[in-house]
Formats: C-alpha cells, structure tokens, sequence
C-alpha cells in the first residue's frame, strides 16, 4: 500500500510538472477578426516565429465582437498559458480581458491596436500617427494644397483609427486649401467602405481625395468611384497585397504599408524575451513606408 501511494504521488508530481512545462510553453494570440487580410498576415508571421523558437501558439479570432474577445481570452487562461498577445478589437472594450488575464499573474503583449487601460507589459505596432501624416502630406502635395477630401475612418474606439484619423488632421491642418467634406466610418471593412461612399459620392457633388483608415475600406470606396465614374484620388493604409496591386494598376494613389507579418514576428519575440525575464520596451515601433506607383 506504501508504495502505491508512493507511485500514486510520483504520478500526481510528474503530471503537475508537465502541465507547468506546458503551461511554460504555450502562448495565444486573440485577433479581432480573421475577415481581414491584414490580421492573417499578422498570425502567419507570429505562427512562424513561435514555431521557429519552440512555442505553441493558440490563435482564436474574435470576429470583431468585444464580447467574443473576452470569451476567447477567458477560454486561454483556462488552458494555463504563459503570455497573452492580443490585438484589441476595441481599445477601451478590451480592458475586461486584459485585466482577466492580470488577474492570473499572466503577462499582457497588445498588437497593433492598443488598450486604453489593464497592465500591458509591451505594444508592439506601427506609428499609427506618423502614417496618417504621410497619408495627408501626400495628397496635399498631390492636389497642390487645394481641394475637397473625404476621410473614410475605421472601428470607432480603435486606437489605430483614432491615431490614423489625428496624424491625416494634423498634416491637412498645414493646407489652408484643403477642406474635409465629409469624415465617416467604415468600420475597416470592404463591403461598408463601398457602401458608405456610394452615400457620400451622392452627397457630395466635388470630392478630390480619399484618405481611408485601411486598404480594404479604400478598395471598398475605389469600387464606388469607379461605378459613378468619378475621377478621385485614394490613399489607402496597411499594404496589404490587394493595396498594392491596386496602387500598380493605377486605382489607387498609395497605401502606407505597415508590415503586418513584422508585427506578429515583433509580437513573439517580445512574448519571448517577456518569459526568459528579460526587459521590454513599452513600445516597439515597426517601421512603415508610403508606396506608390
């Protein structure tokens, strides 16, 4: 009976043990939508350098839907993770899952998006308001500071909308020929960026410029011109594969392209470094660049 028990509680040892080796080894990764090309590139590249540093990564997408996000986070630290990256889809909305996973000691890296509260050990993205200046200097240059522009904005609550929509205001402030006719959202999203600029094409008989918060609503909107046959500029923003055939096809002016696979890559290695106790910034920038035909 001895040493059953004994055999019994080498077992239980060997069992915790394994489940804490695992536990040290695993991290997720919580994107808002995997509707969007831009955030598949993103999980590809932390998929590859998880994999080529020897972490499994649990990726969950959380459809654009707050409620979903705090699910699938909850669903993760019951799976006993190490680290939590996650890619908000809503910056002041994810403070509950960023603060569930406070709770249970785990460390917190966002992507691309940021979160207006929770303890966060890193951000890892692109200089949102550095893009959105590009963005506007290029098409002040383009129109030669004068003319009619339409801001196209994303997910209202997303840091990158907010920071996109302040850096293009910011630079078109610098233009006193230019004038924002209209600035609505699209939520990000293709269909809803054709969609509302079917609305303001309607409205507004002399449009120049669009700048679009990303490709997919600038492709949206591209769609919308060319039906009406309106000859219109259009900066879009991400560089996703769409929005650079569009920039060399002649559709569109340009797109600031952030590297999206970098960010998932930066992601990792940040997670990593987190895990092996080494020091982080609280702010990792990745690179962005303007391309045009």
């Amino acid at each position: 009976m001895k040493k059953l028990l004994q055999l019994t509680a080498a077992a239980a040892v060997l069992a915790a043990s394994t489940l804490t080796a695992q536990a040290q080894d695993s991290m997720a990764l919580v994107v808002s939508t995997l509707n969007n090309p831009f955030f598949v590139t993103l999980k590809e590249g932390a998929e590859t350098k998880a994999n080529e540093l020897g972490y499994k990564l649990m990726v969950l997408d959380s459809q654009n839907d707050p409620a979903k996000e705090l699910a699938n986070v909850e669903d993760v630290l019951n799976k006993k993770i190490a680290l939590l990256m996650i890619n908000p889809t809503d910056s002041d909305a994810v403070r509950s899952a960023i603060k569930a996973a406070n709770r249970k000691d785990v460390p917190v890296v966002t992507l691309d998006r940021g979160a207006n509260g929770g303890k966060v050990v890193s951000h890892v993205a692109s200089d949102n308001v550095l893009g959105g200046e590009m963005a506007g200097k290029l098409i002040i240059e383009t129109l030669k500071g004068k003319g009619k522009v339409v801001e196209l904005q994303g997910v209202p609550g997303t840091s990158a909308a907010r920071d996109r929509g302040d850096g293009f205001n910011k630079a078109l402030k610098a233009a006193e020929g230019l004038e924002v006719v209209a600035s609505q959202p699209a939520d990000f999203d293709r269909t809803k960026g054709l969609n509302v600029m079917e609305n303001i094409l309607q409205a507004q008989p002399e449009i120049d410029a669009v700048f679009a918060h990303n490709d997919e609503m600038a492709l949206g909107a591209i769609k919308a011109i060319q039906a009406a046959k309106r000859d219109i500029l259009v900066v879009g923003f991400d560089g996703t594969d769409d929005g650079v055939k569009a920039v060399q096809d002649g559709s569109m002016l340009a797109t600031v392209a952030q590297q999206a696979g970098k960010i998932g890559e930066i992601g990792v290695e940040t997670a990593d470094k987190v895990l092996k106790g080494g020091q982080v910034e609280e702010y990792t920038p990745v690179a962005l660049k303007l391309i045009t035909k």
